[in-house]
């Protein structure tokens, strides 16, 4: 273990889960899971906390499971996420004249740099969360990724300002106080996510990024290493949902399940002879459910999210013939089978599912490489990024903190045998309940039970 490194912990606030996730980079530079747990979340509706008290209650319901994950864990500052359709953004200019123009450009004159932004005026009500420079210039130099070193009378920069409403930020905080945890710095999501399942190579290439949450899609749009866009669009997996409801009659938990378990983002990839059965209530009759049907609803919201994602692209003028990246998909509504197609079909972009291993260190459990956790690893790896960057404090001597079992690979491989099995008996008795099981499998063996479920349709 590099035990001279602190322990970063990451603490997504989602409209359907709080995910509680602590970290160390290892001395290959990558991140070790340390502790990781998650609770049902109540009381945030489209990404802002409303219910205080309930959002406490699942905030320490995240932390008790990431301390019976590893007892020897310590948290009491955390890297929070935040999003919400209060999320605003700016492009703002600022310069400063040296003194001394002789000397070499200092980390501290890009400080005073960035401090001066924080005095830009900003509708009454708004505070700025944070301050990303994009490129800067010194005297006739143009679009400088790093000017420290440089010699020059005037350095300048271009930058990215992000704003919130105080009332939301102000409830954040107060809900992570409440949990005994202090906020260590509080990020924007869609950067989050960036970070955790993006290369440099993706930045060069031109890439946004959409991280489809609960209750909102986060937008990052990156060109030539620079943080060009940043969006967040009031539709998420929760409206998908409730369309579902709405649409077909039944309960959120089965709209829910039918979701995950059947949903499709094409209604030309369902089959159209293929029905789910619904139980009855209180003694009516079950429900036949249309696969068809189905589809039709997801691929109708999904399309308007990806038609949000195609009109802020055509804002910032990164059309599709300037994003060699594509589109990366991540967060807990990217595993909705066929989505890939149905966004490049909208958005004119390649499309791929961003997992949060980028950055992660071998052996961890599959559960953590799922999209629906990129925020929350995303997190841990912007508080590295201010303690390699001495932005803030941290403590660095730590007693020892091993990796727990729980969260090694080793200890899965046994439990996904007896899965297996449990899905081969499954299948004789319900020849439909294989999704059930989705991602919980190789490709292979996926492949294998696609055929046969194929066969009995």
């Amino acid at each position: 273990m590099n035990s001279e490194q602190p322990i970063i912990v990451g603490l997504d606030i989602g409209t359907t889960k709080i995910a509680c996730i602590a970290g160390r980079k290892n001395e290959y530079g990558k991140l070790e899971i340390l502790g990781f747990g998650r609770a049902n979340s109540n009381g945030v509706k489209h990404g802002q906390v409303l219910n205080i008290d309930e959002t406490i209650k699942a905030i320490r319901a995240a932390l008790d499971n990431c301390y019976a994950s590893n007892p020897n864990l310590d948290i009491s500052e955390v890297y929070v996420g935040i999003a919400g359709h209060h999320i605003k953004s700016l492009q703002t200019r600022g310069d400063i004249v040296r003194h001394d123009n002789n000397e070499e450009i200092t980390q501290r004159e890009i400080d005073q740099l960035v401090a001066d932004q924080y005095k830009t005026y900003i509708p009454a009500g708004d505070q700025i969360i944070d301050v990303i420079p994009q490129e800067f210039t010194v005297d006739n130099f143009q679009n400088i990724p790093n000017p420290i070193g440089y010699g020059g009378v005037k350095v300048g920069a271009n930058f990215h300002i992000i704003t919130g409403d105080k009332n939301a930020i102000r409830n954040i905080n107060r809900a992570v106080e409440k949990s005994n945890l202090q906020t260590k710095d509080l990020v924007l999501q869609p950067l989050a996510s960036s970070s955790a399942v993006m290369g440099h190579e993706d930045m060069e290439a031109g890439v946004a990024i959409v991280d489809i949450g609960g209750g909102t899609t986060d937008l990052a749009v990156f060109y030539e290493g620079i943080l060009k866009h940043t969006a967040v669009i009031p539709f998420g997996g929760e409206n998908i949902t409730n369309d579902i409801k709405t649409g077909l009659g039944v309960l959120k938990t089965q709209a829910e399940q039918m979701k995950v378990q059947f949903g499709s983002a094409l209604a030309n990839e369902a089959k159209a002879n293929a029905f789910i059965t619904i139980p009855g209530l209180r003694g009516m009759p079950a429900k036949e459910i249309s696969v068809k049907n189905l589809a039709n609803i997801i691929q109708a919201r999904m399309s308007e999210i990806m038609d949000f994602v195609t009109y802020h692209l055509k804002q910032v003028g990164l059309d599709n013939r300037m994003l060699n990246g594509g589109i990366v998909l991540t967060g807990g509504g990217s595993q909705l089978k066929h989505l890939i197609q149905l966004t490049e079909y909208v958005t004119g972009l390649n499309a791929r599912i961003g997992f949060p291993t980028e950055h992660l260190a071998g052996g961890h459990i599959d559960e953590l490489a799922k999209p629906t956790y990129s925020t929350c690893i995303g997190l841990i790896l912007k508080g590295y990024d201010d303690y390699e960057h001495h932005r803030k404090q941290f403590e660095s001597s730590f007693r020892k903190v091993e990796i727990p079992d729980a969260l090694r690979q080793a200890q899965v491989v046994e439990e996904k045998a007896d899965v297996a099995e449990s899905v081969a008996a499954e299948k004789v008795k319900q020849r439909k309940g294989m999704k059930d099981f989705w991602g919980k499998f190789k490709d292979g063996l996926i492949d294998l039970f696609k055929e046969e479920e194929d066969k009995a349709l």
